[in-house]
């Protein structure tokens, strides 16, 4: 996979996928900018060659159709701000309007086309689409690491359609720490896998087990683990069609040796409320009709020692509820052991992203990655189309 640095750029019309999916208030305010932010290393490095940079991106789900809540123009307004100099905002991502304006770029100018969604086109991998987002450039950059495990338009099929391609800086380094905790790792490697569903998560805890030397599970998908052994969890979510795959997890863990780390006490309530009384219980005394909504004080300590020892550690996914404070300690109880850890660690997943930002942890830890359904397909061992497509 070439990178960005590899090609000589100077002067020609740059198109940069990047991920502008941003989330807004009622105002269309950018409420978290961090997307933006992670994209400006390639940015600025295209401008400095005095290149024509030509930006793409998604905003929500707009499903073909141009719904004006979820237009770039904020995006662009707030990019201005940040890279101090204007940034341009196209009126569509393709047809003859644009491609007037890309001709009449000069090096160093920066132009934010609209929403690639607001074209079906584009999420189904259109060939044609594709063409004519492929003649606005000269160079194809990919730094949208957050949308590589997509097949779509401005992801894979324009790669076949422009000769000069590579990665930006952030999907660069994205690739390269993921290597790194997985490829070639110190250690002990430690995987902590939570969230709320394990049939999301099998691939990637099935894969990891050939890689890992300890597994923390926790969150509702630890509760299927628990059930798997024949546990009451009382009206804790649990998938019932996952528990013999959960058997076979634990299975081959034992087989290999590996310590598979499960909740031993976690907090219970009788509604998922931050009004709702709740209280900490080992987890084989579950009491019916409460649910368990976070790990308990007691797995707490257990996780952080075991994090403690790791050399290297890969996260994907909270312990808990953490979204309501009632239920937070666990995922933040993590989160500050993970912070202290002598090791590199590698944090994956939208929901481990926020839980790390609200305990002011993020500069504490090696990586934080800023795609959850791409990490997770590196961490199921699948390749990354956006990648692949590169090196075709």
């Amino acid at each position: 996979m070439k990178t960005i640095k590899e090609l000589d750029i100077t002067g020609k019309r740059v198109f940069i996928r990047v991920d502008f999916n941003v989330p807004m208030d009622a105002g269309l305010n950018i409420t978290d900018d961090i997307r933006v932010r992670t994209s400006l290393p390639t940015i600025t490095y295209a401008l400095e060659q005095g290149a024509k940079v030509i930006l793409a991106s998604h905003l929500g789900r707009p499903k073909g159709k141009r719904v004006p809540e979820m237009s770039l123009a904020p995006v662009a307004k707030h990019l201005s701000g940040l890279l101090g100099r204007e940034v341009t905002m196209a009126p569509d991502c393709v047809g003859d309007e644009v491609e007037s304006m890309v001709a009449s770029m000069k090096g160093g100018e920066v132009l934010l086309l609209e929403n690639l969604r607001y074209y079906d086109e584009e999420q189904a991998n259109d060939a044609a689409f594709a063409a004519k987002l492929a003649r606005l450039c000269d160079v194809y950059i990919n730094n949208g690491f957050s949308v590589s495990h997509r097949v779509h338009a401005s992801v894979a099929a324009i790669t076949e359609q422009v000769a000069e391609k590579a990665a930006g800086l952030l999907l660069e380094k994205e690739i390269d720490f993921y290597n790194k905790a997985m490829g070639a790792p110190v250690r002990p490697l430690v995987a902590i896998i939570g969230g709320a569903k394990i049939s999301s998560k099998l691939g990637a805890l099935t894969n990891m087990l050939n890689v890992v030397d300890k597994v923390i599970v926790g969150g509702a998908m630890a509760n299927t683990f628990l059930k798997a052994q024949g546990l009451s969890v009382g009206n804790s979510l649990v998938e019932d069609e996952m528990l013999e795959n959960a058997r076979a997890v634990i299975t081959t863990c034992r087989e290999k040796g590996i310590p598979l780390y499960l909740p031993e006490d976690g907090l219970v309530a009788k509604e998922f409320s931050a009004e709702a009384d709740f209280e900490a219980v080992p987890v084989d005394s579950i009491p019916d009709g409460t649910m368990m909504l976070d790990i308990g004080p007691e797995t707490v300590k257990t996780y952080a020692q075991v994090v403690a020892q790791a050399k290297t550690i890969v996260w994907n996914g909270p312990m808990g509820a953490f979204e309501m404070a009632p239920f937070s300690k666990g995922t933040l109880g993590l989160v500050a052991a993970v912070a202290d850890a002598d090791a590199l660690t590698v944090v994956g997943g939208g929901d481990t992203d926020v839980a790390l930002h609200m305990a002011g942890a993020v500069d504490k830890v090696s990586y934080v990655s800023t795609g959850g359904g791409a990490f997770l397909t590196l961490m199921e061992g699948k390749p990354l189309p956006g990648v692949t497509y590169l090196e075709g």
